[in-house]
């Protein structure tokens, strides 16, 4: 008889990657665990401790300093001001991939957003709570039109979605940057000061906050995770949006308007992202900005939706997550390691969730030679 052959995974190992592709949620904590623990060891790597860069973290998360013992809340509150547009951007992302679309175009469509919601502001009737909602809900309807411009070239004429939310990303920079130079009195960098009236400054949450930024943006994030949530998972028309996701000819076949689930998605994926425009133009800065350059949440949200796996509830504290990180970055360098150690963390998270394709990939292949070998001993 000749030996048995060890298989090239070990029993164990191979029982815990079959544990984490069927979990989703275990792989995303997975991920983070790993990308914290290779960042420690580049800490340590450095000659620095590692222990500044957790003492940074736990004073973001609950506004303690633990070096003097000093407790200050506006950490926590400007967290959450770093968090909101990642998460709204995440759920762009992660809308679109529901339906199998990759929406790359999520900075393009915050662009619009924002534009619009600046513009309003300025311009918009100076009523009370009227005028930011109105500010808002421009911002949230440009983000629309621009995503739905890219779904409706993929559902009529086949047009790539990449390629087009890449171009559209340019489109929007450059013309938010031509029409807001034409308001009087802006210069190269910001427009005249809002009116109060446009601003969604919470005087509640800012002194919850020790005087942070943090603004009703964070109601209107809420909203959209809970309207994400329930659109996907609770109406006909989301199970339609994951019908086509799953196999278009197959939701073709079983009635379901596809070219119009297409462009449906794209256009609410770009409401997110256009209702992140609005908050950080309205709740973050007094006056509105010429873009120079684009901020880049966009992209981020890419990040986010992965490692969110897409979902509402995932992409809200995936969004947390990233947030976090980057409000730790000043802290981090107050206590001698480098701040970029916390956007290597974030490289790393996306990397290893990326695997995941990898790992299932192998863990199929093990089980169809696990049972190959069966049926040859029977």
């Amino acid at each position: 008889m000749p030996e048995k052959q060890r298989p090239p995974v070990p029993v164990r190992v191979q029982g815990m990657l079959e544990v984490l592709t069927r979990s989703n949620a275990l792989l995303s904590i997975a991920v983070v665990l790993l990308g914290f623990l290779v960042a420690t060891i580049l800490i340590l790597l450095a000659g620095r401790n590692p222990a500044g860069m957790y003492s940074a973290i736990f004073q973001v998360v609950s506004g303690w300093d633990l070096r003097r013992g000093i407790h200050n809340m506006r950490y926590v509150g400007e967290w959450f001001v770093s968090a909101i547009p990642l998460i709204l951007c995440g759920l762009s992302m992660g809308f679109a991939a529901r339906t199998g679309l990759f929406n790359i175009g999520a900075e393009g469509q915050y662009v619009a957003g924002l534009t619009a919601a600046q513009f309003t502001a300025i311009y918009g009737p100076q009523i009370p709570v009227f005028h930011w909602i109105l500010a808002v809900l421009a911002g949230i309807i440009a983000g629309a039109v621009w995503g739905g411009i890219a779904g409706f070239l993929k559902a009529r004429f086949s047009v790539s979605e990449v390629v087009a939310t890449i171009m559209l990303n340019y489109i929007a920079q450059y013309l938010s940057r031509f029409f807001t130079l034409m308001i009087p009195g802006t210069n190269t960098f910001r427009t005249p000061d809002f009116p109060q009236t446009a601003r969604l400054t919470s005087p509640f949450l800012a002194s919850l906050t020790n005087g942070s930024r943090l603004n009703y943006g964070l109601y209107l994030t809420l909203a959209a995770v809970v309207l994400y949530w329930f659109i996907m998972g609770r109406t006909r028309f989301g199970y339609s949006l994951r019908a086509t996701g799953v196999n278009r000819d197959a939701a073709r076949c079983g009635g379901i308007n596809v070219n119009a689930a297409i462009t449906a998605s794209m256009a609410i994926s770009g409401a997110f992202a256009g209702l992140a425009g609005a908050v950080v133009s309205l709740g973050v800065f007094p006056a509105g900005r010429v873009l120079a350059v684009q901020d880049g949440y966009g992209f981020d949200g890419i990040a986010v939706a992965l490692v969110g796996n897409s979902t509402a509830w995932g992409s809200a504290l995936s969004g947390l997550l990233f947030g976090m990180l980057k409000s730790a970055q000043p802290l981090m360098q107050s206590r001698q390691i480098p701040k970029e150690i916390a956007s290597i963390i974030l490289g790393l998270v996306v990397v290893f969730i990326s695997l995941r394709a990898g790992i299932r990939i192998i863990v199929d292949w093990q089980r169809k030679e696990k049972a190959r070998k069966e049926r040859e001993k029977g």
